[in-house]
């Protein structure tokens, strides 16, 4: 599943660390997301989404 999370976390100048903390999980996860290795469950794609200002 391709996702924009790298795209989103790059033009906010955010690391994966950082957007990992803001969102209550680890950067490997943030990693594993981004590469396609992982699709986030409900919850955590929700405060990704929220986090980006994208809730529609």
């Amino acid at each position: 599943m391709n996702t924009k999370i790298k795209e989103l976390r790059k033009q906010h100048k955010l690391s994966q660390e950082e957007l990992a903390l803001a969102v209550g999980t680890t950067r490997q996860t943030i990693t594993s997301i981004e590469t396609g290795r992982y699709t986030a469950s409900l919850p955590p794609a929700y405060k990704i989404a929220r986090f980006f200002g994208m809730t529609h």
